[in-house]
């Protein structure tokens, strides 16, 4: 598989990579023990009875040691005791506690409750040991708002979250953290009906979509003709924002400056305010080349996503050419609703330098640094770096 290295330039100021671990320790205990499965008070305290050993830990230290070479690049925060924190601490990793659980025997809630206090941390990449219970329990609380990445460690792995191996989940957490550009895709929790599954039946049910960090397989093809076909990949950009907003009827969507966004409009049909702010609704548009403050009277209290380019050669994605999207706005919609476009010869050609943040809001910023998810084709995104 093609990659390209933008890992050893240099930029000031560049946030430490933010990583959370969590570690469902009674994971797989009761696979060994064909037991087929780990869900439930009663199946784990079977397992432990009959001698069943706990190997999540030791598969997320497998995944944890490829980071290595990366230390002080990096930060980590954990939950405490099995769930995360002795396996930081085994391998000399600086951690910080961030969730506590109440028993020594944790549960699918702590699972819940870590996750949750990582996406409040605002972490940049949630790793995390076990099996499709485990994926469950993360996707229940996590959704779409920061990426994952399953260490497998279940009994079940039926689910797209999780690598091929912990060592190949070190490997692309390495890739993120060394700066590189990282495919990022939807992929499915999917777990079995255990009790059905003892009585031979397999039922599998689908609970939802994470996004999972991939590699670089978008390279593929922009090396097959040597470059991409601007034209051809700004089509599909802009037909991808397009069915996101036949999805979404009830949205308002802001059109940030720019000619990636242009595109988007005249894919659409719509007249565009090339170095202004437009705003459309159900495929027409609403209002055109709004101030500051129309934005935020027009988009108050209603569902509003915003869609952004990163300016060529720079790499801002606020701050030049679209000062209407104040910090009043951004903070109104939440980064979550901040969709980037660009193409990924656009990206390449910032040659490893990070998105940049310029909103005039120095504490935004911050807010806001961290891991961007940016489209660059039909249902293509890629993970970048924005400070």
């Amino acid at each position: 598989m093609n990659q390209i290295d933008l890992s050893h330039s240099t930029f000031d100021n560049k946030p430490k990579f933010k990583l959370g671990v969590v570690v469902n320790p009674f994971a797989g205990i009761g696979g060994a023990l064909a037991l087929k499965g780990s869900d439930g008070a009663e199946i784990r305290e079977k397992a432990l009875a009959m001698g069943a050993e706990k190997k999540a830990n030791e598969k997320m230290a497998k995944a944890l040691s490829i980071l290595e070479a990366l230390s002080g690049q990096f930060t980590v925060v954990t939950a405490s005791g099995d769930m995360g924190e002795s396996v930081c601490e085994s391998l000399g990793i600086s951690y910080e506690v961030i969730y506590t659980p109440d028993t020594a025997q944790t549960e699918g809630e702590d699972s819940e409750r870590a996750a949750k206090a990582m996406v409040d941390a605002n972490v940049d990449l949630l790793l995390f040991a076990g099996g499709d219970g485990t994926a469950r329990n993360i996707c229940s609380v996590v959704g779409t708002m920061v990426p994952v990445l399953g260490v497998p460690a279940g009994c079940k792995i039926h689910s797209g979250v999780y690598c091929v191996s912990p060592s190949a989940a070190g490997q692309v957490v390495s890739q993120m953290i060394a700066g590189e550009l990282v495919s990022e895709m939807d992929a499915e929790v999917r777990d079995i009906d255990e009790n059905a599954f003892r009585e031979g039946k397999v039922i599998a049910k689908h609970y939802g979509e994470m996004r999972v960090p991939a590699e670089l397989t978008y390279v593929q093809a922009v090396k097959m003709g040597g470059k991409e076909d601007e034209a051809l990949v700004l089509d599909d950009i802009a037909a991808y924002v397009s069915e996101i907003m036949d999805d979404e009827p009830e949205t308002y969507f802001v059109m940030g400056s720019g000619s990636t966004v242009g595109a988007v409009m005249e894919f659409l049909g719509l007249d565009n305010t090339l170095l202004g702010v437009d705003v459309v609704k159900q495929g027409e548009l609403i209002a055109s080349d709004v101030t500051a403050s129309e934005l935020i009277a027009l988009t108050q209290d209603k569902p509003t996503k915003v869609i952004l380019t990163v300016i060529g050669g720079q790499g801002h994605i606020l701050g030049r050419g679209n000062q209407q999207l104040s910090p009043a706005f951004i903070r109104q919609i939440g980064k979550q609703n901040m969709l980037v476009v660009a193409t990924k010869q656009k990206l390449q050609a910032l040659n490893g330098k990070p998105l940049r943040l310029d909103s005039s809001d120095a504490v935004l910023d911050t807010e806001l640094a961290g891991a961007f998810t940016v489209i660059t084709g039909y249902k293509d995104k890629v993970l970048c770096q924005a400070v």
